[in-house]
């Protein structure tokens, strides 16, 4: 299996990313890799209380925004686009705990030129799936990735900002 790390700065910009930051001391800070053999996106994650909804369970907004993470990482790493999300549906099948170990996966799903489906789910340990979720994601053209790095119009993007 052919795992790498996902990094922010490898591609070109700085974030503050709430879920994949690791200087973000707010966030999540939870590492992401890619299966280049699986086409997976992947990442393992515990987290504490202080992400909690009712008690020793994790907020369901945390839960998505993981999935939403792992998602978006997929249409990077594998559909090899810049995107946005724009619908996203979820399905909690049962609490995602506190303080437990959980693992996190997406993949692509389908691929157009304006429009990425991609598919998460947050399994236990034990490999039973805690939630899922499915989102369509919209594909940024070049001048809309500027705006988001913070470019001017005019300014060449980096050729680690080129996924293609």
């Amino acid at each position: 299996m052919a795992r790498i790390r996902l990094h922010n700065d490898d591609l070109g910009y700085e974030t503050n990313c709430f879920v994949c930051e690791p200087t973000n001391d707010s966030g999540l800070r939870i590492p992401f890799f890619h299966d280049t053999e699986a086409s997976l996106v992947t990442a393992e994650f515990t987290l504490g209380t202080a992400f909690s909804g009712a008690p020793t369970m994790l907020h369901g907004g945390v839960t998505l925004a993981v999935l939403d993470e792992a998602m978006a990482w997929a249409c990077i790493a594998i559909a090899r686009q810049w995107a946005v999300t724009s619908e996203t549906s979820t399905r909690f099948h049962r609490a995602v705990h506190v303080d437990k170990p959980h693992i996190v996966e997406a993949e692509v799903a389908e691929q157009t030129d304006s429009e990425i489906v991609a598919v998460g789910r947050v399994l236990d340990v034990r490999g039973v799936v805690r939630a899922e979720a499915r989102a369509t994601y919209t594909a940024l053209g070049e001048a809309q990735i500027k705006r988001a790095v913070g470019l001017a119009d005019d300014a060449e993007l980096d050729s680690s900002m080129r996924l293609d």
